[in-house]
């Protein structure tokens, strides 16, 4: 086993339904994270939260807003998410974006792992 490496946590907070140039932002960033390489991208879908404006956003049955939170994560080296930084500033106009340091245990992707695909240092 090779031992843990660091890497950096890129999340992104947005809206389900925030777009730009009338495509959902989620789609737009997780796409743009593929075609520049990136070593991978979620995006995940909150069933209850609030932000900046304080109006609730929930998933229950009958609720009438369809604007569940959105987040997205990308894990990557420091430098390739800084990087990326610039791309969120042109399409993001509403959200939250933060970057943590975190430690990668086992990243495999075809039965290599991320210091075969450069993700890791040597």
């Amino acid at each position: 086993m090779r031992p843990p490496y660091e890497a950096e946590l890129l999340r992104i907070f947005t809206g389900e339904t925030d777009k730009h140039d009338g495509r959902p932002i989620y789609e737009l960033i997780v796409a743009e994270a593929r075609k520049r390489g990136m070593a991978g991208a979620t995006v995940l879908c909150g069933a209850l939260g609030f932000g900046a404006a304080s109006h609730l956003h929930t998933a229950k049955i009958l609720r009438l807003s369809e604007d569940l939170p959105m987040v997205i994560e990308i894990v990557d080296t420091p430098e390739r998410i800084a990087a990326f930084l610039p791309e969120l500033d042109q399409v993001l106009a509403n959200g939250l974006v933060t970057t943590e340091k975190v430690r990668v245990h086992v990243y495999r992707h075809d039965g290599r792992d991320a210091h075969d695909k450069g993700y890791a240092p040597s």
